[in-house]
């Protein structure tokens, strides 16, 4: 089979490989897509650990195709979504029910061959079944989509709150449609892309901002901006150190800063605490899925969630060494990976 393998930092390459035979517990999926991530592209560069050599892809969904003998939950034929990230079950985070945070955590992907290509082996227990009725590239936003559940777990939004999302990307364009879910009235995309400030308006943001067209901080919460005094919930997902800084100075006094951008390993940011006590904001990080991989898998299946729009192309293999080498293209939201695809 094809699969695209990093073999050290700065060497993804896409290879012909033994197709994996499934252990007592795992399912052989046969890949149906695969998104792209920009947590791929901090592996490639190495600011984000993992362990080379390994086959890329945490965002994937498939068809399967043989199950081990121990599998009774699964059969052949049936759609699946991975949940890439496996706890232990033993260590003392996942005793407390921090299996996020657990302290043996290997995820499919990044420490173990992952979606990006022909095959991948999965775990029973990290699989979720998808309807076949959907389209192939929905079951590969459950990941993602997951992860913003606990984001969103975490900012506490109730009805009538509002909501500040800082970044375009297809992080920022699922919070945007969950926070409405949860009840937000007012939901800020701000990203400096028109296309992408256009596509969150049409996918439930109540209003956007260019940062290119002044101060974000004045624009939204100064006396004559968007949310005069603040947000009751700012969510970072762009992962810079820029939107990170400007997170608290967007809520309002009393208010909450979720940061679920994944900044490169090592970069800091300053910040205010004096502010931030004066003003008792809360900041608060969000990691990974956990527990929400199954609500994601749903909400996808019952098409509360759309993710059609947030779709901009579909590539082959061949082409995800250079796709995950480069910056996304100008208003890219999400870049699909289907290895059946010649291109």
């Amino acid at each position: 089979m094809k699969a695209a393998r990093l073999e050290a930092i700065g060497e993804f390459h896409v290879h012909t490989v033994e197709t994996p035979s499934p252990g007592p517990d795992e399912l052989l999926v046969r890949v149906e897509a695969a998104g792209i991530c920009g947590t791929d592209r901090h592996l490639l560069h190495g600011t984000f650990p993992c362990r080379p050599p390994v086959t890329l892809g945490h965002e994937f969904s498939g068809i399967v195709e043989a199950v081990g003998d121990a599998v009774i939950d699964f059969r052949p034929g049936i759609r699946i979504t991975g949940n890439p990230n496996i706890h232990c079950g033993r260590c003392a985070q996942c005793r407390r029910g921090r299996i996020n945070l657990c302290e043996n955590l290997e995820a499919i992907g990044i420490h173990r061959d992952g979606g990006f290509a022909d095959y991948v082996l999965v775990p029973q227990k990290q699989a979720h079944e998808l309807p076949l009725s959907l389209q192939p590239e929905q079951g590969a936003f459950c990941e993602p989509l997951a992860c913003c559940l606990h984001g969103i777990d975490m900012a506490g939004i109730h009805r009538g709150s509002s909501v500040v999302v800082l970044g375009g990307g297809v992080i920022g364009m699922l919070v945007v449609q969950l926070a409405r879910l949860a009840g937000a009235t007012s939901v800020i995309l701000v990203t400096r892309q028109a296309t992408r400030r256009q596509l969150a308006e049409a996918t439930g943001a109540t209003a956007s901002f260019d940062p290119g067209s002044g101060n974000v901080v004045e624009g939204i919460s100064g006396r004559g901006g968007l949310l005069p005094g603040g947000a009751d919930v700012v969510i970072e997902c762009a992962g810079v150190a820029e939107t990170v800084a400007d997170a608290p100075k967007l809520a309002r006094n009393g208010g909450t800063v979720v940061i679920l951008g994944v900044m490169p390993q090592g970069e800091t940011v300053a910040i205010e605490p004096f502010d931030l006590l004066f003003r008792e904001v809360r900041v608060l990080t969000a990691f990974l899925n956990p527990d929400t991989h199954a609500r994601a898998a749903a909400l996808i299946a019952e098409g509360t969630i759309r993710v059609e729009p947030l779709i901009s192309r579909r590539i082959g293999l061949e082409a995800l060494p250079d796709a995950v080498a480069n910056p996304p293209r100008p208003g890219e939201v999400k870049v699909l990976v289907m290895p059946g695809l010649k291109n």
